[in-house]
């Protein structure tokens, strides 16, 4: 047959009708190459059929992209070989020579950058109907394309990686997925966040000081012991004899009520009461230390270092609220340990742990060092100074009000914004005494 017999018209229409095909596979290759694979997932879970085909696909991508080459490479040269007899049937030999050149611009608009355009926006949408063509004709050209992927996969072999991922994600690239691809969750994409970051906190870095510890002296008298029970805030009070590296029992509160029945009772009646103490490392991590909370059935553990000694004690609720924030709606102001100034300033405890003036004040003072906030000081400043001082460390310019006890009792800080802070005083080491 001669193909220049053939109607000009004809010829165009077929040019037009490879356009669409072409369009279409190179649309469906860049929709299914960007296909979310757990959005995928989800929706093969809920029986979704052309989810179910894509994922079948996507299991072997060598076939798939096989397929799709195979059919978009023998639509492009047959329009090609098309475009050449309507260039020669118009023009002449000088249509042979432009007829590759208005194809390309012609295919690259409309066969190529506009279908890839309009899937690579919405991949579900052209992956999950394309499917329904794509699958028929893959076992059409099944061996064609297991010829062309036997010598392919044969080619690149030696340049592949010997084990291969499994399309697990790590910690940081999960929070990613978290932080970019869960907006729509609101409140619950924060909770998700701070979960993963419980294995980047250790006990130590929420637990309460033991200097800040309220609990139980058996040494004192019984009614100084009861007075202070029915002052309490806290359901489970440690019981120490001397000193509280000597913890004896925890106590639940709730039991105590039974010896307000009696008429008499002794403290070695309050200790039959109390439950042996549960002691966890200061540098387990928060994750861990949940399960084991979980395992050992316990609220409250006391945080011992390396030593043995107790430095602090953890509960539940602390691990919790590093979840779901603080159970109140204005932190800062349930800190007593911070006191607003009418200059912006604020004054702190020096005891105040780094952690809970971060999250009261939104700032963002180092916490990988020491917890409290009169330990960062002095570890900037190397010394304990004899008088009040002034430093400036970053953005925060602190100014200490009282020293006693080779401690840092309370400090005045001011966050300064970038426009107020001087390049030249931003040093950590800069300091200057008032």
């Amino acid at each position: 047959m001669d193909i220049n017999a053939i109607p000009t018209s004809y010829l165009l229409l077929s040019i037009g009708l490879m356009i669409l095909l072409s369009a279409y596979f190179s649309g469906t290759e860049t929709a299914m190459m960007a296909l979310n694979r757990y959005r995928l997932r989800h929706l093969v879970k809920r029986g979704n059929r052309g989810a179910k085909k894509a994922d079948a696909m996507l299991q072997r991508q060598d076939r798939l992209l096989g397929v799709i080459l195979v059919g978009n490479n023998l639509v492009n040269f047959s329009a090609a070989t098309v475009a050449t007899v309507i260039g020669f049937q118009l023009i002449g030999d000088t249509g042979v020579l432009l007829a590759p050149w208005v194809l390309t611009i012609v295919f690259l608009i409309f066969a190529e950058v506009a279908p890839k355009t309009l899937a690579a926006e919405r991949p579900e949408n052209w992956a999950l109907k394309a499917v329904y063509v794509l699958q028929p004709l893959q076992r059409v050209l099944m061996p064609v394309v297991t010829l062309i992927n036997v010598v392919s996969n044969a080619l690149v072999a030696p340049f592949l990686p010997a084990s291969k991922d499994d399309d697990q994600l790590t910690t940081d690239e999960l929070k990613t997925v978290v932080d970019e691809g869960a907006t729509s969750v609101g409140e619950r994409q924060k909770m998700l966040t701070r979960i993963l970051d419980l294995a980047s906190v250790t006990v130590d870095d929420i637990m309460v000081p033991k200097a800040e510890i309220v609990a139980i002296n058996i040494d004192e008298e019984l009614g100084t012991i009861m007075s202070g029970v029915a002052a309490s805030q806290h359901t489970l009070l440690p019981v120490y004899k001397e000193n509280f590296d000597n913890v004896l029992g925890i106590l639940h509160l709730r039991r105590v009520s039974r010896l307000i029945l009696s008429e008499d009772f002794t403290k070695a009646d309050l200790l039959q009461l109390t439950r042996e103490p549960y002691y966890v490392p200061e540098a387990t991590p928060l994750h861990t230390q949940l399960f084991n909370f979980q395992k050992e059935k316990q609220r409250l553990a006391l945080v011992v270092d390396e030593y043995g000694d107790v430095q602090g004690i953890v509960t539940l609720e602390d691990i919790l609220e590093e979840i779901v924030g603080e159970f109140t709606s204005d932190y800062a102001a349930n800190m007593p340990e911070i006191s607003p100034q009418d200059d912006g300033s604020y004054v702190i405890d020096g005891m105040a742990v780094l952690r809970d003036i971060n999250r009261a004040l939104r700032w963002d003072l180092p916490t990988f060092g020491p917890k409290t906030l009169s330990g960062f000081v002095l570890e900037h400043l190397e010394t304990i100074p004899e008088t009040n001082v002034c430093l400036r460390v970053g953005e925060y310019q602190i100014e200490t009000l009282q020293i006693k006890d080779n401690i840092v009792k309370s400090l005045t800080i001011r966050r300064q914004s970038a426009a107020e802070a001087d390049p030249l005083e931003s040093d950590p080491e800069d300091q200057t005494a008032s």
